[in-house]
């Protein structure tokens, strides 16, 4: 898509940090150089404001990616596109058949409705759930790992979704501020959602992490 679109040596494309790096990397293949914006905290998906405020000269595009089902906030990154003058270049993820997607969605209505000593996903029309990732409270990094280390000694299989944002990798490395990016890549946890799961297996889910709860406390 950047090639096709004309970009090349000399641009710049605003791409999210929250991820793999296989954006920032097709940035480089393409001869331009990818620059590092902020996600929203709900959406996991670039934030418009942090895209409209890397904006400058050089910006040819913007890469938008939707990130665990859920969608990105297209009209308002195509808004900020049109007023700076800049492409908006969506990467989809691939659609699973509908009753697959019905069954994510009525799993994780369930997972959402009974778990506690977690913040659930914001269940916003279209999320299709491919994965379920829950925010563990309390310090960051080292709560969130324990209560991963926790819940698979209780047989639930979990991971943490980006353990590295891309602006923290060698290859990638920038010195730029991006709080809720670090922030997701420190609390952020996938508990299992497949449409194949029985409803004995959520609800070992909702048992590991509720027995967990309360444990965990935020820092102050």
């Amino acid at each position: 898509m950047l090639r096709a679109a004309g970009v090349g040596a000399g641009d710049e494309v605003i791409v999210p940090a929250f991820g793999n790096v296989e954006i920032a990397e097709a940035v480089v293949l393409s001869g331009a150089v990818p620059v590092f914006a902020d996600i929203d905290r709900a959406t996991y998906c670039l934030d418009p404001d942090a895209v409209s405020a890397a904006v400058n000269s050089r910006t040819a595009a913007v890469a938008v990616v939707h990130r665990f089902g859920h969608p990105a906030d297209v009209r308002r990154l195509r808004d900020v596109g049109q007023r700076h003058g800049v492409l908006v270049l969506e990467q989809g993820e691939s659609d699973a058949p509908y009753d697959e997607l019905a069954q994510r969605r009525a799993h994780a209505a369930y997972l959402s409705g009974r778990l506690g000593g977690v913040i659930t996903p914001d269940g916003v029309e279209g999320h299709g759930y491919q994965q379920y990732v829950v925010r563990v409270p309390g310090n960051g990094r080292p709560d969130r790992d324990a209560f991963a280390r926790a819940v698979r000694a209780k047989g639930v299989d979990c991971r943490v979704p980006v353990k590295t944002p891309a602006h923290r990798t060698p290859k990638f490395w920038r010195d730029v501020c991006l709080p809720e990016t670090e922030r997701a890549a420190d609390e952020t946890l996938a508990l299992p959602v497949g449409a194949s799961m029985s409803r004995r297996e959520l609800q070992r889910v909702v048992s590991a992490c509720n027995a967990l709860g309360g444990l965990l406390q935020p820092a102050f």
